[in-house]
């Protein structure tokens, strides 16, 4: 592998003995690449275990979602009871499954902010495309054809339906998928650490993000905007935290233009930042909210979109006259997902789990601070728990590393080896998100290993040099 220039600041930083030490059988990313998947065959606590038995921690819940780690008998149990009393039942001509109305029920009480009914669908793609369609549908039903356009955020994540894909901000996401779809708008990446101009702080940072996305409100016609997505924490994205004060400068922006904001809580519902809702951890009042992954701790697929009483009014308006509401999913509230819903709430509660959360959200911080000195390191980054470390090839520029040259990938595979799952993201971002019930022992085993993975990193790029 042809080696880069800005390796030079990043390896010049180490003392030879250090280099001498990191010495380790890899010399190029091809001879590290495995032929097939790695077969992951049982789980238990925050553990899986792959076809040869050998253990690994998974140090994103699977995909942001076990947060009740793999082996919660409780869960099973739900699932085979309502497998044997109710396997299957719609909610369609005014029909419904009992635990479905029950797990509505339950998810108006606990929202952030006063929500009338919920949509049930069976993936956080499925909800936010329900929300892009529901949108629509309201200012229909308020004779406002025009106000159709979307905002989302560069980097930002909802889905990979074609309109939740074309929501989502990554590249990757939309190249020859012909996607974005027309009037849907990407607003600033609000990551101060990348973006800010020198010297700029968190608070002015902000008041530039809310200055620019009204800039483009006012550009592309208030008239024609009717709601902006926005994850807490923009998590696929890159783990980033919004800065100081960011939501309480963005949403009066959108009052004013009468702009509906969407919660995107698929990743950060159900404690993941340190409370219930990382709406209550940023100040987040929105119009509508969706939730998935944690939901069911990932045991069964299950979503959901909770919206306002007035987006219900204007829904029941339009449906009369048109006759009918036609939207709907087979699968919608499905009673068995309905059921392991509704015991994983039950155990959250039980459990104090926002409270554990808080009380391990240290551990891991300042954990992932800690190798903030690693000439690998350009930022570590997190709250509650969940986390993430951008790598980069020089740290007084924040300069990456070619996407060709595989950093981020090789950073994983050695993870692996030392035996801890991550996901590596856009930008060689290595994220972190463990099943919230984990403990400070294995937080500490999870820091250990990525830190066994850096430096093995940094002497094959030591060696490629």
């Amino acid at each position: 592998m042809p080696s880069v220039s800005a390796d030079a600041p990043l390896l010049a930083s180490l003392a030879e003995r250090d280099l001498a030490a990191l010495a380790h059988p890899y010399t190029n990313l091809a001879t590290h690449r495995r032929a097939g998947p790695l077969v992951i065959t049982r789980g238990e606590g925050v553990r899986v275990f792959d076809e040869a038995g050998k253990e690994y921690i998974e140090g994103l819940a699977g995909l942001w979602c076990t947060a009740l780690g793999f082996s919660e008998p409780r869960l099973a149990e739900a699932a085979a009871r309502g497998m044997s009393r109710l396997p299957f039942y719609h909610s369609f001509g005014g029909k419904a499954p009992q635990p479905t109305i029950e797990l509505a029920e339950r998810l108006i009480a606990i929202s952030p902010v006063p929500m009338s009914k919920v949509l049930f669908a069976n993936s956080g793609s499925e909800a936010n495309d329900t929300a892009v369609k529901l949108v629509w549908y309201y200012n229909n039903a308020l004779g406002r054809p025009e106000k159709k356009k979307i905002l989302s955020r560069k980097r930002a994540y909802h889905g990979v339906t074609v309109a939740t894909a074309s929501l989502t901000g990554l590249p990757a996401n939309h190249r020859d998928f012909d996607l974005p779809i027309d009037g849907i708008l990407h607003a600033d990446c609000p990551h101060h650490w990348r973006f800010a101009d020198e010297g700029e702080s968190e608070e002015d940072f902000a008041s530039r993000m809310a200055d620019n996305l009204e800039r483009l409100i006012v550009r592309e016609g208030p008239d024609t905007i009717a709601a902006m997505f926005a994850e807490p924490v923009m998590g696929a994205g890159g783990v980033i935290v919004p800065p100081a004060s960011y939501f309480a400068k963005i949403q009066p922006i959108l009052k004013r233009y009468d702009i509906l904001l969407i919660a995107d809580e698929v990743i950060c519902g159900f404690g993941r930042t340190g409370n219930r809702w990382g709406s209550d951890t940023f100040g987040i009042r929105p119009d509508m909210l969706t939730c998935a992954k944690a939901l069911s701790s990932g045991y069964i697929p299950i979503s959901a979109l909770l919206i306002s009483e007035p987006i219900w009014q204007a829904m029941i308006a339009e449906s009369e006259k048109i006759g009918v509401f036609g939207h709907g999913y087979t699968y919608s509230g499905h009673p068995v997902a309905a059921e392991v819903a509704l015991e994983t709430l039950r155990i959250y509660e039980e459990r104090d789990i926002v409270g554990h959360v808080r009380q391990m959200a240290p551990v891991l911080q300042d954990g992932l601070r800690a190798p903030a000195d690693h000439p690998l390191v350009g930022e570590a980054r997190g709250v509650g728990l969940i986390g993430a470390l951008a790598l980069v090839a020089d740290k007084a520029t924040k300069q990456p590393f070619p996407p060709a040259r595989g950093v981020g990938a090789f950073v994983s595979k050695r993870a692996e080896a030392h035996g801890l799952i991550v996901r590596v993201i856009g930008g060689d971002i290595v994220a972190f998100s463990p099943p919230l019930i984990i403990e400070a022992a294995d937080i500490a085993q999870i820091l250990a290993r990525i830190g066994r993975a850096l430096d093995d990193t940094l002497g094959w790029l030591r060696d490629d040099k």
